[in-house]
């Protein structure tokens, strides 16, 4: 008769979320996994799998929090330009308040596995198309109320916005000082109106 599992599956990925953000994927040991889910080996592999399906899960949980957080802050948006000044504060605020700079765990994956693993590579694609698009309408509703010149190409703003992220996220990771993250933001906010 199979054990019934006597812990929250959410709260083990989001450990693991935690331990591969910090680490990545090639520096954490299996031992390392087992120490900071505090579940012994035979259990992580009873419900994850090997070591490479619970980093794709713990992938997909953050993708799910911090990608699906963005998007519905787009998606809830009345005012362009305060809700892009919003996101970019919230990014500044998140990176100088870590006290381990980890970056972002998307990028990071981005970097570390993608070029070399198909499935990640096309989970953090369909994040960045998905972070793009809300971009994209988020600019179209700027355009539309006149925050925003309709001379400007709304996909290129939107693609622009992604890639300023990513690059402040990398910064972040490498311990950037809080002006110069103010300077590009400034920069990016003020060459998109």
């Amino acid at each position: 008769m199979a054990r019934t599992k006597e812990f929250d599956q959410e709260a083990i990925l989001d450990k693991a979320v935690d331990l591969f953000w910090y680490k990545g994927y090639h520096a954490s040991s299996m031992q390392d996994v087992v120490d900071a889910l505090g579940l012994s080996r035979s259990s992580i592999y009873d419900t994850f799998g090997d070591k490479r399906k619970l980093y794709i899960a713990a992938l997909e949980r953050y993708r799910a929090q911090a990608a699906g957080g963005l998007i519905d802050m787009v998606n809830q948006s009345k005012n362009t330009m305060v809700s892009l000044e919003e996101i970019f504060k919230m990014l500044v605020h998140d990176s100088f308040t870590d006290k381990l700079p980890k970056g972002c765990f998307m990028v990071n994956s981005t970097v570390e596995l993608a070029p070399h693993d198909e499935e990640i590579d096309k989970i953090v694609r369909e994040n960045m198309q998905d972070i793009e698009n809300a971009f994209f309408q988020l600019i179209l509703k700027g355009q539309d109320s006149g925050e925003i010149s309709k001379d400007k190409n709304p996909r290129a703003i939107a693609r622009f916005l992604f890639n300023t992220i990513s690059g402040l996220r990398i910064a972040a990771k490498s311990g950037v000082k809080q002006d110069i993250y103010n300077d590009i933001v400034s920069v990016a906010l003020g060459g998109i109106k």
